[in-house]
């Protein structure tokens, strides 16, 4: 705060608010301009007290302590982020009350150009001069993640954005094209062309991790989970990589139960050899705007190519990210003739040959 300019500014004040009567006396004119005098000059007092209190409170002290707190925040500094972005970003996942205070903080201590890239551990409810003490002293910390089997791009991007890992908008509009491997195969109507091929596992981010290094991580663990073998076998039984991916993505969706697996890769492949509508509840979910317990038969005419009861065949591309058991299930189907299944509330599955069989169970189930 530049006081002179402040000191020059008041009396310019006095000097334009004294108006004096024609035939007020030399005294009465000293007296009037000694009155305003000493009504600035306790108006700058309180300007100095009021910008002295606030200089103090915005002051930044040492980074505080996070270790052994409870519920902590992660928030991802990406190059070029103005305080503003940063602010608005800390006021969302609680960390402050209030971008205005944390943007005075900024102004105060000079602090625009001193932020720090990567990502932060902060507590919620800090004061604006803590959160900013720690964006721009405090240490980066690498980010554990645990990315759940069937996870969908959107759900994965909303949590690498909610652990400070990177921008959810970043990481879903990579996703639309990016393909480092030749079988993430472009197909058309598909949503994300990564979609089936991020390994679900627990990562360790490091702190300056971008979108691209995220799913680079992600694609190169699909990669080495894909052994030789796997893509020998599946070879050998004419399936290619993109469609063993997308028919792991059904069967992880459909199946509670890791037993049910095997089962239920055997009924979908089997429908699609006899050619049969796959009839799958998972691809209308992966395209509705909510998800539905149960769908209705006015879900089951959505317009869509994902829509495996209008539709013959595998929907355009996988629905979900699976993990290494729905992989093998896939490419390792159980022995049964079943065409049906169905599951119960508690996510049991009961199988059935004919349709009448089917809809027997299904009275009795839901």
């Amino acid at each position: 705060m530049d006081f002179k300019n402040l000191k020059d500014s008041l009396k310019d004040i006095v000097t334009e608010s004294i108006s004096y009567d024609a035939k007020a006396s030399e005294e009465e004119i000293k007296k009037k301009k000694r009155n305003i005098i000493i009504a600035v000059s306790g108006l700058m007092v309180v300007f100095v007290l009021f910008f002295g209190i606030m200089f103090f409170s915005f002051r930044l002290g040492s980074p505080m302590n996070m270790d052994g707190k409870k519920d902590l925040v992660y928030i991802h500094v990406a190059k070029g982020m103005s305080s503003a972005d940063i602010g608005k970003e800390l006021e969302k996942k609680g960390v402050i009350s209030s971008t205005t205070k944390f943007w005075i903080a900024t102004k105060l201590n000079g602090a625009d150009s001193k932020f720090k890239v990567g990502t932060f551990a902060l507590a919620k409810n800090m004061s604006a001069a803590d959160a900013l003490s720690v964006l721009i002293n405090g240490n980066t910390v690498a980010v554990r993640v645990t990315i759940p089997e069937g996870y969908g791009v959107k759900e994965i991007a909303k949590r690498l954005d909610e652990y400070g890992v990177c921008s959810e908008r970043e990481f879903l509009e990579l996703a639309k094209d990016y393909a480092p491997y030749d079988y993430m195969e472009k197909h058309k109507n598909t949503v994300y062309r990564v979609e089936g091929f991020l390994f679900p596992d627990t990562y360790d981010f490091a702190s300056d991790a971008t979108a691209k290094d995220v799913m680079n991580r992600m694609i190169d663990e699909f990669d080495n989970k894909l052994t030789a073998d796997m893509r020998k076998e599946a070879a050998a039984r004419d399936i290619s990589i993109y469609d063993l991916v997308n028919m792991a993505s059904l069967v992880e969706k459909e199946a509670r139960y890791e037993e049910d697996m095997p089962i239920i890769s055997q009924v979908l492949w089997k429908r699609l050899n006899i050619s049969m509508p796959l009839q799958s509840d998972a691809t209308l979910q992966y395209v509705m705007a909510e998800i539905k317990e149960d769908v209705s038969i006015a879900d089951t005419k959505i317009d869509s190519p994902y829509n495996s009861y209008q539709n013959y065949g595998l929907p355009p591309g996988p629905i979900a990210n699976p993990g290494l058991k729905a992989l093998k299930s896939a490419l390792r189907p159980a022995s049964t003739d079943y065409l049906y299944f169905v599951a119960d509330r508690q996510g049991k599955n009961y199988y059935s040959n004919t349709y009448d069989e089917h809809l027997a169970i299904v009275s009795e189930v839901r």
